[in-house]
């Protein structure tokens, strides 16, 4: 169930990453920016950049949600890895949509490798800048209300210190996404960076467990027990439910889990 709900999860990301790839290739290939409008006729087009942005995702779809999660690890700031990493990211899709476009259209030769080179560093630096903007975590700064002269402690291993002053520390249960954890507590939710099993480490005073490879529950906010077929979930306060993998139905229930819950 585990594996299966990790690969699903990774197969969606994929398809989407191609979909969307796709969508924009055939608008910019009706559209013919950069002068391929008087090129070549509307279907070589489409194909033209429809492959450029399959292998631009290939490059930073992959790269940069990895690379994030390393900096993030050591707390290296966006400034410092970004600008070497969009450049280095940007080689592959400049080398090959050169390649491809000479092929195509050899009149493509009087431009220059490095204004070639340019132009794909600045899109490659917009998508990139994107991406980030997409998956930050929620931080303190940009949640309305609160106090702008108290900072999280992004270097704490307790993802309680990592979280705005307003939603509290009493933790309700962690929830990965991605390379991010998402902290529930009893008065919202908030992403940190951070791996669940460092999260978990960090509330070792906090009673609780890991009902799923996703999610991890603290004892005191489980409110029942929800069972649909072979599936189980645990209700928490606030409505939220935490599913429980298989192989850990029978490690909670030995533990007095599962009946605590069913009262």
């Amino acid at each position: 169930m585990d594996s299966a709900g990790t690969w699903q999860k990774s197969w969606h990301k994929v398809a989407t990453g191609v979909a969307v790839s796709t969508l924009l290739g055939v608008a910019l290939g009706a559209i013919g920016p950069f002068g391929s409008y008087f090129n070549a006729i509307l279907p070589v087009r489409i194909a033209y950049w429809v492959a450029c942005l399959w292998i631009g995702w290939l490059a930073f779809g992959i790269g940069v949600p990895f690379l994030s999660a390393w900096a993030g690890r050591r707390a290296l700031p966006v400034w410092l890895w970004a600008p070497p990493a969009i450049a280095i990211l940007a080689v592959l899709p400049a080398m090959a949509s050169r390649i491809l476009a000479l092929r195509l259209w050899p009149m493509i030769a009087r431009v220059s490798w490095l204004e070639w080179y340019g132009q794909c560093l600045l899109l490659s630096a917009l998508v990139t800048l994107g991406m980030l903007w997409r998956t930050r975590p929620l931080e303190r700064g940009a949640i309305p209300g609160t106090p702008p002269d108290i900072e999280p402690d992004p270097a704490s291993a307790d993802p309680r210190d990592r979280l705005p002053a307003h939603l509290g520390r009493d933790i309700r249960c962690l929830q990965m996404e991605d390379h991010y954890v998402r902290v529930h507590t009893a008065h919202g939710s908030a992403l940190v960076l951070m791996s669940l099993s460092q999260a978990i480490t960090g509330l070792k005073d906090v009673e609780g467990v890991q009902t799923h490879r996703s999610w991890w529950v603290a004892r005191s906010a489980i409110t029942g027990m929800v069972e649909d077929g072979r599936n189980l979930r645990l209700r928490l306060d606030g409505g939220l439910e935490a599913p429980v993998s298989r192989a850990r139905v029978g490690l909670l229930r030995d533990a007095g889990w599962l009946a605590s819950a069913a009262v």
